[in-house]
This record gives C-alpha cells, structure tokens and sequence, in this order.
C-alpha cells in the first residue's frame, strides 16, 4: 500500500506575544500580499508590521495571548487521518507566516518518505494572496530539501459537492437555531463574510471574489429556503487601497437601518481564529447592538465538524484519482480570471 502525505496549508498565527511581530513581519514581505516594488517592500513591511503590533496585541490578547488556528488545524489533521482509513496516510501542517513553516514540514514529510504527496490548502476559494504563495512556498522549499515525490496540488474547492454540502449543514443548523429564538415578525438576513482584498488585486485577474460568489451560490441553492434574504460581504481590510465590497461593518449598520436580525456566515474561513473569534465575534456583534441589529448570530466555522472532515476525504480521494498536477474541484474559473493558476498554465 502507498505511503501518502497529505499536507494542509494554512495562514498560521503567532504562538505567543512575542511571535506577534515577526508574524506580521512575515505577512507583509510577502509579495503576494505586499505588491510593490522588491526593494520598496521590506521597509514598507517593516512601517506596516510595527504600526499594527499594538492593536493586534490587543486583539490577540482576547483569545489568550495567541493564536488557535495551529490547535485546530492540527486537530483536523488528525481527524482526516481517522477519516481515511483505506490509506497509509498522514497528515502534516504548513503555514505560511509563522511555524511551523513549509521548510520545516518539508524535512518531516522527506523523513516520512512517502509514495505520493497530496497538497490540500485550507483556502477553499483560490486567490494568489493565499493558496497560490502557500503552494510557491512548498514547491521552493521542496526544492531546496531535495523532496522529490509525485504531487497533486489542490488549487480550490470552491463549489465542491462534498464541501457545499458540509457549508449548507452549518448554516441550516446556525439559521433554525436563529430563526427559533427570534420572533416571527422580525426577519433574518444572511451574511456571508468573506475576508477582502484590495481592489487592484482581483482587477488584475484574481479569482478569489468570483470563487466567494460561486460558494455562496451553491450553498443558497442547496438551502432552498423561499425568499432568503442574504448579502456577500468583505472584512479584514488591512491597507488604504480600495478594496472590494460591500464592507462587512457597513452591511452590519444597513442591517440595523433595515430592523433585520442577522446570522453571519463565514464563507472563507474554515477554521476559527482572530477574524472569525474576535472580529465577527466581539467587533461585528457591538457594532450590531450600536446599529438597532434586534439579534446577531454567527454560524460557526467548520474546523473539524464531521461533515467538513469527510469533504475533505473526499478531496484527497479524488486529487488521488486525478493524478500528479494541480486540480481543481468545482468550475473553471471565467476568462476575466487570467490568475486562475489553470489558465496560467495554458
């Protein structure tokens, strides 16, 4: 039987108040995030991750000092193990801006040997911000590792069957828990929250924002809920470009204008940390009580729900199935998408 490592690409966070620095000192000097001229961009990195240490030590601070999105991603390494139990598989975390980092997983998995590798980003919606620098950071310090293995990478799954209807369980779940302890008079709205990105990014063919559309589609045709009243927005902006909206705080305050209760969903992000745990959580939900919001609620992210575990067996079966190279589950991206790393490769 095959030995197969499959590795899971995350963000990563600071693992103490001391890695909150060198974390957003890694973020920043990242060309895929920071897209200015290489030798404007480590001073530029270093202006930005010095001015924003204060509030994301406040921030951080909140959730114990640390980041959970290691814990947790651990935790749904292990639980696709116990998913996969035909496979010799195991699994390896590797995150982008704090450890550990590819480099280090790479030494792990050349240690494993394995027969095949099977690359699965947490990023279930492909932007060259996030799957598209993790999957250029593995391939790099594979490199220089001499880890020379046959590998399938799994660019997106962004309409997924299996993923779709994992996503549509949570929220049907967190929507009757809502709708039940609200009154029949007041109505609810949906909001599935993304996090942004500056405008230029998708302008220049970055199909993360047609991905987040082509997500919520898919989960609102599967709730087949008559009516359903709901909105795609965007959070986290981090510079003073423009960035794509509408803005998550600004449909929070329509909410209010409009006397709708809201349940929001987090539409991109599969596992719980500073965005979803303080933002949506603390930020999102004050914002609402200042705005006239009658009730807030937020359907949890999936980290190791049962059914968000087994879609991702089922990503790794079918990457298997595929073969060596890069893949995608769900519809090619539009042509407007020339980013779309399938049609890069063209």
């Amino acid at each position: 039987m095959n030995k197969i490592a499959v590795v899971l690409f995350n963000l990563g966070g600071p693992d103490g108040p001391e890695a909150i620095k060198p974390f957003l000192l890694n973020l920043f000097r990242d060309p895929a995030i920071l897209r200015v001229p290489p030798f404007v961009r480590p001073f530029l990195a270093r202006y930005i991750a010095r001015a924003r240490v204060k509030p994301a030590t406040e921030i951080y601070a909140l959730m114990g000092g640390k980041s959970p999105l290691l814990d947790l991603t651990n935790a749904q390494a292990r639980a696709l193990e116990a998913e996969l139990p035909e496979l010799e598989v195991k699994c390896f975390v590797a995150m982008r801006y704090w450890h550990p980092f590819a480099s280090e997983t790479v030494r792990q998995v050349r240690d494993w040997n394995p027969d095949e590798i099977v690359l699965l980003p947490l990023y279930p919606q492909f932007s060259t911000t996030t799957t598209g620098s993790s999957l250029s950071d593995w391939r790099e310090a594979a490199a220089m590792a001499g880890l020379a293995k046959p590998v399938v990478s799994l660019c997106c799954y962004h309409n997924d069957a299996g993923f779709v209807a994992a996503m549509t369980g949570l929220v049907r779940r967190s929507y009757e828990a809502a709708r039940a302890e609200i009154s029949p008079e007041i109505s609810l709205r949906i909001l599935f929250s993304a996090h942004g990105l500056p405008e230029v990014i998708i302008k220049r063919g970055d199909p993360y924002q047609a991905q987040i559309e082509s997500t919520v589609a898919a989960i609102v045709a599967r709730l087949g809920i008559a009516q359903l009243d709901y909105a795609i927005c965007y959070q986290s902006r981090a510079t003073p470009q423009v960035w794509i909206g509408p803005s998550t705080d600004a449909e929070v305050e329509r909410a209010g204008h409009d006397k709708k209760a809201l349940l929001v969903v987090p539409v991109a992000f599969v596992s719980d940390h500073s965005e979803t745990l303080v933002e949506l959580d603390m930020e999102y939900r004050e914002l609402a009580h200042k705005s006239g919001v009658p009730a807030y609620f937020r359907t949890p992210a999936a980290n190791s729900d049962p059914g968000f575990i087994e879609a991702l067996a089922g990503l790794v079966r079918a990457a298997r199935a595929h073969g060596p190279g890069l893949c995608a589950r769900g519809s090619l991206c539009p042509a407007a998408n020339g980013d779309c790393p399938h049609r890069r490769a063209v």
